[in-house]
């Protein structure tokens, strides 16, 4: 087994619904390996796109989500998780966004001259 296809987007999806402790650390240790970006922006989506289908729409949990990520994620990532939170003009996306913007990770990554 390709040691970049574990864990699977399912995986990651549960573990950046739930949120906790645990999970965080878990997604923490994932952003450290490059190898894991696609796994890792994967699981976002997909999230995402859960959010966005089911009945009720915790937009606050998302815009946590959005700020703890522009928070924690290395500069690498900035550009695609801003990227994945534009790709949609849904709720659950915009709610992510807020959070993204608020956090002030991709200003920190690419400070303007």
């Amino acid at each position: 087994m390709n040691a970049a296809a574990f864990p699977d987007r399912d995986t990651i999806a549960e573990k950046i619904s739930a949120l906790g402790e645990a999970d965080q650390s878990f997604l923490v240790l994932l952003m450290e390996n490059p190898q894991q970006d696609e796994n890792l922006l994967a699981g976002l989506d997909l999230h995402l796109a859960r959010a966005a289908e089911g009945r009720f729409l915790n937009s606050l949990k998302l815009e946590k989500l959005g700020e703890w990520l522009g928070n924690t994620a290395p500069a690498r990532l900035q550009v695609r998780l801003m990227e994945a939170a534009r790709s949609s003009q849904h709720a659950a996306h915009q709610a992510f966004r807020i959070g993204l913007t608020r956090s002030g990770g991709l200003e920190r990554a690419y400070p303007k001259a």
